[in-house]
């Protein structure tokens, strides 16, 4: 039997703030996977910033050691990567077509994530790499908002992970 752990990516613009609380979220409720983050478009080695610390904090979740990447090939052999916002999943079409099958917005699996059997083959009948990705399918980046922008952020993702935990168990 194998000891893989499925490797989730979580995406977002900068690293810094939905992918962060999104990876930890998960991180922390799902210990037979493994949770990654990147950005599209990062500057690199940048620790997370003191809202998204703050909004973490709300859920006694931390991750001071969270420094900034930027999407490349250290996580194109994701077994999902998890967008926060359809700008993201056309990123990932013209940059990582290969990883395209395989790269969905987090409100889109919990909607359209099939049940039951491997993640692999739910993915495969999602048709991703062409599916038509909407509007409804944003998490809204709070990057310019105050700190009640970060916790509003972090309530919604509270809540979507738990959907998605649910979903991959």
């Amino acid at each position: 039997m194998s000891d893989h752990r499925p490797v989730v990516c979580f995406l977002c613009t900068g690293n810094a703030a939905r992918s962060v609380m999104a990876r930890v979220m998960f991180a922390d409720r799902a210990p037979d996977f493994t949770a990654v983050a990147a950005g599209t478009l990062v500057l690199e080695g940048h620790p997370m910033s003191q809202r998204t610390r703050l909004a973490l904090a709300r859920f006694d979740l931390s991750d001071m050691g969270h420094r900034s990447r930027q999407f490349g090939d250290d996580h194109v052999d994701s077994d999902l990567v998890v967008a926060m916002e359809p700008g993201h999943v056309a990123w990932m079409r013209r940059h990582h077509p290969e990883v395209a099958a395989r790269t969905a917005t987090l409100p889109r699996l919990v909607r359209h994530l099939p049940p039951g059997g491997p993640l692999g083959e739910r993915l495969a009948d999602m048709n991703l790499a062409s599916v038509e990705v909407g509007e409804w399918e944003e998490v809204v980046d709070p990057a310019s908002g105050d700190q009640d922008a970060f916790h509003a952020c972090a309530e919604e993702l509270d809540g979507l992970i738990d959907q998605l935990v649910g979903l991959l168990r």
